[in-house]
């Protein structure tokens, strides 16, 4: 008979849940996984992986029409979509394979099904339910239990997706056709990633916002660029934006909007919706718990527990910052504590963000805005990429680094770029900010000539008017 009773059960396999099971065998704890779809969650099928390789054939693409700039010819350049959606899904695929193959190998049993807490206890021990295809549930026992299910996109009433004219970035994924002309609402992560990649594809794209800039939760300096460089590539850049009723028509769809007190009607093939997402908290046994749930988040300590013992809630069903790697952190911290481990509660202001449109933007800690707000006297450094040599001879000078220090003790409090490749570098300041160092101390950091990273050394200097090349 298969094993039924563990320490922990982790419900959900994404970034959160298979890392908690990862950490929780390696801690010498029985663990198991109840997973209902694939192993991965939305990050490795339908979220950070798959958009990144299309973003990646999109770059291709783009450079091969900018040849000249470096020298080249080529004609009739052109692209087979299908292939590039069927490559897409082909990275996917193996890495979810990759995630069975590492629960395997670490001997962690992956119950397929949905996974629902009972509200009853067996000798002390919490008990989650497996149901799959209308069978009997199979009863799984354990002491402490990980909910793990993930968020999906939100969706508005009148934007419901269709799987035709009306896409969520499911649909956006896997498009039988190029679409000629698309309206993405919504202009977070998600938005300009898929405004960025169908615009690089030769698609007329418009991104509409209904706050008073794109991008909103970064710093205002890189969202006025990022726009700039959208409207430049000839996306059409809509904030402030009050969205009418969509009328579907035979070839797509309009959208009546008002901008500024002035109306105006968009028409497109295809429109993305991209306005956020709420929580997986349906049918998973929190009726009748001690569980709190806000705007559709489970409600959790510092450590990751609910109100009700033994239950923890890890990842975009915690709530904001929906990241995969704030999930994956969230599961090691939950499972060590689980064992007993000491361990420290995350710092928001210590997790990145990044953005992988064109140009990438990256961020950690407070923006100028919000360390004003909190109260902290600031010094602020910039350096424009245009100064920099490695971005001149990459063909990518439009950039900006800009730091923000604390002008009393000196420490990083934030950094926020937009350019080429930020979203590789940006862990350096995540490291500076975590290990809390100074100005003093990342100014006398050695940085490889020619990077792009010399940037970041620059804009540091530049915060203590010290900058060498600009």
């Amino acid at each position: 008979m298969s094993q039924t009773d563990f320490d922990v059960i982790v419900i959900g396999g994404g970034p959160g849940g298979y890392v908690a099971a990862l950490r929780a065998a390696q801690l010498k704890l029985s663990v198991a996984v109840v997973e209902a779809q694939h192993l991965g969650g939305i990050c490795l099928n339908w979220g950070c992986i798959p958009t990144k390789a299309l973003l990646r054939a999109s770059e291709i693409n783009h450079l091969l029409h900018d040849l000249p700039a470096y020298g080249f010819k080529a004609d009739s350049v052109s692209f087979d979509f299908k292939k590039i959606v069927a490559r897409s899904r082909a990275v996917s695929k193996q890495l979810s394979a990759g995630v069975a193959h590492l629960l395997k190998k670490a001997k962690v049993p992956v119950f397929d099904g949905h996974g629902k807490l009972d509200g009853t206890l067996a000798n002390g021990r919490r008990k989650v339910l497996v149901s799959k295809d209308g069978a009997a549930p199979t009863t799984l026992t354990a002491q402490h239990v990980i909910l793990a299910t993930g968020a999906r996109a939100r969706v508005l009433p009148g934007l419901e997706p269709d799987g035709q004219f009306i896409w969520s970035y499911k649909e956006a994924l896997v498009p039988e056709t190029m679409p000629k002309s698309l309206v993405v609402i919504g202009s977070g992560a998600i938005g300009t990633e898929f405004a960025s990649f169908y615009r690089n594809m030769g698609a007329d794209v418009t991104l509409v916002e209904v706050a008073e800039r794109i991008l909103p939760v970064e710093d205002v300096e890189i969202s006025q660029l990022a726009r700039k460089a959208f409207e430049k590539q000839g996306i059409r850049v809509l904030t402030s934006a009050k969205i009418g009723t969509l009328q579907k028509t035979a070839t797509g769809v309009s959208i009546p909007v008002t901008v500024n007190g002035k109306a105006d009607t968009l028409v497109a093939e295809r429109v993305i919706s991209a306005v956020g997402i709420v929580g997986n908290v349906e049918k998973i046994g929190l009726e009748g718990t001690k569980i709190q749930v806000d705007r559709t988040h489970v409600v959790t300590d510092a450590l990751c527990r609910t109100g009700e013992p033994g239950v923890y809630a890890i990842g975009d069903l915690a709530g904001a910052p929906w990241l995969a790697h704030k999930a994956s952190h969230e599961a090691v911290m939950c499972v060590e504590a689980i064992a007993g481990r000491k361990v420290h509660p995350i710092d928001p202001t210590k997790i990145p963000g990044c953005t992988y449109c064109r140009p990438q933007i990256a961020s950690v800690g407070y923006t100028e805005a919000k360390a004003l707000e909190a109260g902290y006297k600031v010094r602020v450094g910039r350096f424009p990429l245009i100064a920099n040599g490695k971005a001149l001879a990459m063909g990518e000078p439009d950039g900006l680094i800009k730091t923000v220090f604390d002008a009393q003790t000196g420490e990083l409090l934030g950094a926020h770029m937009i350019g080429a490749e930020v979203t590789e570098m940006i862990q350096g300041y995540v490291i500076a900010r975590t290990g809390e160092l100074t100005e003093a101390e990342l100014a006398e950091t050695i940085f490889p000539h020619p990077t792009i990273s010399e940037s970041m050394h620059e804009a540091v200097l530049a915060a203590y008017d010290g900058a060498l090349h600009f």
